[in-house]
């Protein structure tokens, strides 16, 4: 498995034109947060704002939108709960993220259900978190996203329920064949994140460390895998995805300097200054 080289960065982020507006920069729906977990949302939506994306909705429970407006001003929201809403505004996104903090429940599920219905084949679908565990469950929601763009951002665990492999099982070659099964691309992450895409191309990230170890950090991944993609439109996708990690985890490693544990939010706050040190 062939590393993730640090030459990406340069090669994905461009100098933005001067002739520039947010409807260039693409659409990027997150769908999450339940009552309980609305932070998972907010973290997503803010990674997502803060690495680029155009536009930026948070399909959400109502009990999030106080602190939504607070912490994100730049995001626009809207109730998960009203589904002709949410088609609505998942048939303008370039990117949907579904997942981050969206709980198991009944109403997760439907959620989900209603998503996958309704996603398009132009659109790129990341499912992280709660959506894997449900399409665990649940696998004939497989059956929704055949021949589609999607992406999936398990941690360990999730990967064992989503591909049946356990951890201590999890090799490069069983990972691969688990991801082809899927046909879709998968990023499992860990110690030494590993990428598998769908044209058998395999990559590892070897920067990031144990300081990145807390709650959040894969919702942050998340958005900015979603803002970069929604804005690189016209880079190679496999090149994409792995700026996107690196840039993830390279902060964290620089701000661990300083730091014994790198919250999402210090990634966060540092994504912008880091792109524009490695803009070409």
């Amino acid at each position: 498995m062939s590393p993730i080289k640090s030459e990406i960065i340069s090669k994905v982020i461009k100098k933005r034109p001067n002739e520039s507006y947010k409807g260039m920069y693409g659409n990027v729906l997150i769908i999450g947060g339940n009552q309980n977990m609305g932070g998972a949302a907010i973290m997503s939506g803010s990674a997502a704002v803060h690495s680029g994306a155009g536009l930026v909705t948070i399909a959400t429970d109502k009990t999030n939108i106080a602190a939504i407006h607070a912490a994100l001003p730049e995001a626009m929201f809207i109730n998960y709960c009203e589904i002709k809403s949410l088609i609505e505004h998942l048939t303008d996104a370039d990117v949907i993220v579904i997942g981050p903090g969206l709980g198991i429940d009944e109403t997760a599920f439907n959620i989900l259900s209603n998503v996958l219905m309704n996603i398009k084949k132009h659109q790129i679908l990341i499912i992280d978190g709660s959506a894997i565990t449900l399409i665990s469950k649940h696998k004939k929601l497989l059956n929704e996203i055949l021949d589609l763009q999607i992406i999936f951002t398990p941690h360990q665990m999730e990967w064992q329920r989503l591909s049946g492999i356990k951890i201590e099982e999890q090799t490069e070659q069983k990972n691969q064949l688990a991801q082809e099964k899927l046909d879709a691309t998968v990023i499992v992450k860990k110690f030494h994140t590993e990428i598998y895409f769908k044209n058998k191309i395999t990559r590892k990230l070897l920067v990031g460390g144990p300081y990145m170890s807390t709650g959040g950090m894969g919702d942050t991944l998340t958005g900015i895998i979603a803002g970069f993609l929604a804005q690189f439109k016209n880079e190679k996708f496999e090149d994409v995805i792995q700026a996107a990690v690196y840039t993830h985890s390279k902060i964290a490693e620089i701000i661990s300097n300083d730091k014994y544990v790198v919250l999402p939010s210090d990634i966060i706050s540092n994504i912008q200054s880091f792109m524009r040190q490695h803009e070409s």
